[in-house]
């Protein structure tokens, strides 16, 4: 759980340098599906012939009854062709839907894959909120891409095209005036519509940083309620709720403007062909049953190009969306090198070896608070060995380095300067994957998942069977939690582990670690369960788990100190000591002051 300033808004400055999107980056999505994308073009030229038979059709019915002519084949034929053009539209429709879900689908994919693989410095500069609002809202835009025209615009160019000729051959005069209505159309709805790409990025901009704040504040609720500050996190939610507001009504404005735009030039094209095309019919020039046939193929010609208009207005949402989609899509993975090894070796018996390694956090986005931040150094020149098999404890004062050395050691960050080894190897020639197969890593918040007991467990050895699990369980002292649900492995632990104490979840998430048998341990000891039942119940399972494994402790009890191999003593991301207990005592000051506060930093 992250508090972060509200300045920082996915890692850029939302007034400025927002994301874009090409057309060609939507186009991969669609070939995807490719059959369902075939038929619904099929079934839309099947119609646009239907639709251009229509006019025709009435036209002729016209003509039979101007002529007394008998017109029950050709009212047959009309009603064949209503029914035809209804039920392709509706074929059409669930095809081009379902097309649409399959790329929502898609796009869900890429990014849920794509997430939990990002670089960890991705995650310190983005807001969890911003990252989920782009898998769940964002994706659902570009369903309309295939839904509200594009697709449709293949039969609808035929229908044009088609509609122009007849047209054309029917009354030259009266399509030149209808041409000019709809060019005026097409050069108003094209400028207007561009502001929706934009319009549509800051909106969904403004929709995450609504869902960010919904999940921090729902991540602490617990909190908030203590401290009676529901109000003010309320009122920053619904503040990010008003600003999506006012970008989805700039949505709404601009594409109110596109429909009255064609609205306009239909009844304009309708009220100047009908007027010129009545004077025509009284003068002689043209006849009824031709001017009704223009009016409808006119219609004809009109519709498509309504589609079209909406079809760009929701391609540019579509592409405002995937903005923000391929900005996560983009980014590289975290094993994106070349690794020259496959696996660690052991050549040496030292374990873990830092060889003078520096490291300093990125520099946090801008913000209007803080325009020029600065990066921020954590270890300076750390040199230490650790010996295989043997129990080391990592101490010094809070922000002394100690969990960076960690994150170093897992590779989530890549050190600035120095090298760090494992079992003589440089961690930079292993994969990362091979890497962390050596070592089990305990957080000092131990994240416990909303499930059971056994999906906790088994998160990283899916193949575990109950009596690995129990035994495990017992390794850590953790077998009264089984004995106090009758569901047993199945009990579930509440959101966030809320069913189980602070201890419990550090011994759970032991025992997780422990399931895939690493030989070397990192573990962040837990200060939130210090009564003494619990703490020698710690203790214990710290003992166990030593057994015949290299373990690197963060420890902020003594009781886990005095026994270790060996003591590290960070100040200010240096070294300042290293020895057993009774050495430090004697040799650093820091540490003898710490040891007497009973190392509860």
């Amino acid at each position: 759980m992250r508090f972060g300033g509200r300045g920082a808004r996915g890692g850029q400055n939302p007034n400025d340098n927002t994301p874009k999107a090409k057309f060609k980056q939507l186009v991969p999505y669609l070939l995807e599906h490719k059959p369902a994308l075939w038929t619904a073009m099929a079934l839309s030229v099947f119609g646009a012939a239907i639709s251009l038979a229509q006019p025709l059709v009435v036209g002729q019915v016209i003509t039979a009854v101007q002529e007394s002519k008998p017109m029950g084949g050709l009212v047959a034929l009309l009603v064949a062709v209503i029914l035809g053009s209804a039920i392709t539209g509706g074929l059409m429709y669930y095809v081009l839907s379902k097309a649409g879900e399959g790329v929502v689908l898609s796009a869900r994919q890429k990014l849920a894959k794509r997430l939990l693989r990002l670089p960890i410095h991705e995650y310190d500069l983005r807001r969890t909120g911003d990252l989920v609002s782009r898998v769940g809202s964002d994706t659902t835009l570009l369903r309309a891409v295939l839904t509200q025209g594009l697709v449709d615009a293949v039969g609808g160019v035929l229908i044009f095209v088609g509609s122009l000729i007849a047209m054309a051959i029917i009354d030259p005069v009266l399509l030149g005036l209808t041409l000019l209505m709809v060019v005026f159309a097409i050069i108003s709805i094209v400028i207007t519509a561009r502001q929706v790409r934009s319009a549509t990025t800051k909106a969904q901009q403004r929709v995450g940083d609504m869902a960010a704040a919904v999940e921090r504040a729902l991540s602490a609720v617990r909190t908030i309620r203590a401290a009676r500050a529901e109000k003010r996190e309320s009122d920053l939610i619904v503040t990010d709720a008003a600003e999506a507001y006012k970008q989805g009504v700039k949505i709404a404005k601009i594409n109110s403007m596109i429909t009255p735009i064609a609205g306009l030039a239909m009844n304009g094209a309708f009220i100047v062909v009908l007027g010129v095309g009545g004077y025509r019919v009284a003068t002689g020039t043209t006849s009824v049953a031709s001017l009704v046939m223009f009016i409808l193929l006119m219609f004809q010609m009109i519709r498509p190009l309504g589609q079209a208009f909406g079809a760009y207005s929701s391609v540019q949402s579509g592409l405002g969306a995937l903005a923000r989609i391929q900005e996560i899509l983009d980014l590289p993975l975290e094993e994106s090198e070349q690794t020259k090894t496959a696996s660690a070796k052991a050549v040496n018996d030292t374990a873990i070896e830092f060889a003078n390694v520096s490291f300093g956090y990125a520099a946090p986005p801008a913000t209007a608070e803080n325009p020029l931040p600065e990066s921020r150094e954590v270890l300076q020149n750390v040199s230490f060995e650790i010996k295989r098999g043997s129990r080391v404890a990592l101490v010094g004062p809070s922000g002394s380095g100690k969990s960076t050395v960690f994150s170093l050691i897992e590779r989530f960050y890549e050190p600035s300067g120095g090298q760090i080894l494992l079992d003589g190897q440089k961690v930079t020639d292993i994969s990362r994957e091979a890497l962390r197969s050596q070592i089990g890593y305990v957080e000092q918040d131990a994240p416990v998942l909303a499930g059971s007991i056994r999906a906790n467990l088994t998160i990283g050895s899916p193949d575990a069977t109950d009596e690995q699990l129990t035994a495990v369980l017992a390794e850590v002292n953790l077998t009264e939690v089984l004995e106090r649900d009758s569901r047993g492995l199945d009990a579930e632990v509440g959101e966030n582990g809320i069913m189980l104490s602070g201890g419990e979840r550090q011994r759970l998430a032991i025992a997780r670690a422990l399931l895939a048998a690493p030989p070397i341990l990192l573990l962040d000891e837990s200060t939130s369960a210090l009564d003494g039942l619990n703490e020698q119940k710690m203790r214990e399972a710290i003992d166990s788990v030593a057994k015949n494994r290299t373990l690197l402790v963060i420890a902020h009890r003594l009781s886990t100190v005095v026994d270790s191999d060996q003591i590290i003593v960070l100040e200010n991301g240096q070294v300042v000591g290293v020895g057993t207990h009774s050495e430090l005592v004697a040799s650093t000051p820091l540490y003898k002051k710490l040891a007497k506060q009973q190392l509860l930093v």
